[in-house]
């Protein structure tokens, strides 16, 4: 056995060019698939942790009538008296806020804005002394103005939501939307500040207010939407459900309980689906090489034809010539596994040194990602083992069909070959 490894590798060291031709090959597709995987997995992971600080909470409380119209951002599902439930967490070590989220027509009146208008816009009215617990829109992402005033009919926007209506702050915003009961109710507010967080549906969509000032216009005597609850974004989901839902008071059997995966349902299904095409693409990419390692095996086996010949002729048994020859592309497998590795280890690095900034597509586009500005890759050790000792599998068992064309040949037929 050791005898036909080193005529394998004797034999690749004769035929250097086509051997680099071939592991070139294989170590691009290894290296781009490493690149692949670092930033899709490190846009998931920025996207998870970007939900989760800003948009969902790690688990959040509503009335259950309320879950299946959360979407649609009414005030018909109120939690009542949500006091003694966020004491209650609060006293077990829950870091925990309230938010009274609806959707409102932003009414702009020319002077100071460029033009009349009106847009549909998300209004959160939070508690500005609690919600930073809970959520990282607070003064550290703020890009202009001051942070929301207990009781003030302050506004907060979105910093991409300001500059597409042409807002500054000091400018005033008519807000009309609905109560509980149905009946129109104005909100004129003014802007007192701008946020610019990782998340672009946040920075293109979201309007924060006062909560006491939301109670006292919109007659809601201190009920809310929902009560967030922050854990570790990495923190299972399963567990910090049931925690929340063992240290809620008696009497709470009418909320309902769901994580950051139950809210983001959306973003997970498109996540599956574009993993799903970029292993589509990948698959694609291995293809093209198995193809090529095809090919470049067939034609050594047709030039090589008089010496397969020779080495049955000198007594070699077809299953020694047929390892020889599967030892001699898992040479060529080891080869690009390596140039792989130093391929995808340089993408891997750029990715997750400095990444790509995708702000210019981000800033007007949706791609489903909660990310921004700068995609950044995350780097994985067992990819590489992975990739490494897939590049010498494919090799190999690509060889297989060549050489079992290549052993099928008598020695007469190989010897009347003419070179």
């Amino acid at each position: 056995m050791l005898f036909l490894m080193r005529l394998s590798w004797k034999n690749l060291s004769r035929y250097v060019k086509r051997t680099l031709i071939t592991a070139s090959a294989i170590g691009f597709g290894l290296g781009l698939f490493l690149f692949m995987d670092s930033l899709l997995i490190g846009a998931e992971k920025d996207s998870e942790r970007n939900l989760v600080w800003y948009e969902t909470s790690s688990i959040r409380l509503y009335q259950t009538d309320n879950v299946a119209q959360r979407d649609k951002y009414n005030l018909k599902h109120l939690i009542d008296h949500p006091e003694p439930i966020v004491t209650s967490l609060r006293d077990q070590g829950f870091a925990v806020t309230t938010r009274t989220a609806f959707a409102a027509e932003a009414i702009l009146r020319k002077d100071p804005y460029p033009e009349d208008g009106s847009l549909l816009v998300r209004v959160f009215a939070i508690d500005p002394e609690h919600d930073t617990a809970v959520y990282r829109t607070g003064k550290e992402v703020l890009a202009g103005g001051t942070w929301l005033t207990p009781g003030g009919n302050g506004a907060i926007l979105g910093a991409w939501l300001a500059e597409d209506i042409g807002a500054e702050v000091g400018y005033p915003v008519t807000l009309v939307t609905r109560t509980k009961d149905g009946a129109f109710q104005t909100l004129d507010v003014e802007v007192v500040g701008l946020i610019n967080t990782g998340n672009p549906l946040i920075n293109r969509t979201q309007i924060l207010i006062d909560q006491d000032f939301a109670n006292t216009h919109l007659q809601l005597q201190g009920s809310v939407t929902q009560i967030d609850i922050a854990f570790s974004v990495t923190a299972d989901t399963a567990v910090t459900k049931a925690q929340v839902l063992a240290a809620l008071p008696p009497n709470s059997d009418k909320l309902t309980a769901l994580s950051w995966r139950d809210l983001a349902q959306s973003f997970l299904n498109l996540v599956a689906a574009k993993r799903s095409g970029s292993s589509s693409i990948l698959g694609l990419v291995f293809l093209i090489a198995m193809v090529g390692i095809t090919n470049t095996m067939m034609m050594a086996m047709y030039e090589r034809r008089r010496e397969l010949g020779m080495m049955q002729a000198l007594g070699m048994t077809p299953r020694e010539i047929g390892l020889t020859l599967v030892f001699e592309a898992g040479g060529i497998g080891v080869i690009g596994g390596f140039l792989g590795l130093i391929i995808g280890g340089l993408f891997v690095w750029f990715m997750v040194a400095i990444g790509i900034d995708f702000s210019f597509l981000l800033r007007d586009m949706d791609i489903g990602y909660r990310i921004s500005s700068v995609f950044h890759g995350i780097f994985r050790p067992e990819m590489f083992v992975v990739a490494f000792f897939t590049g010498i599998l494919i090799s190999m068992v690509v060889a297989l069909i060549p050489v079992r064309q290549a052993l099928k040949l008598s020695i007469t037929d190989c010897l009347r070959v003419d070179n």
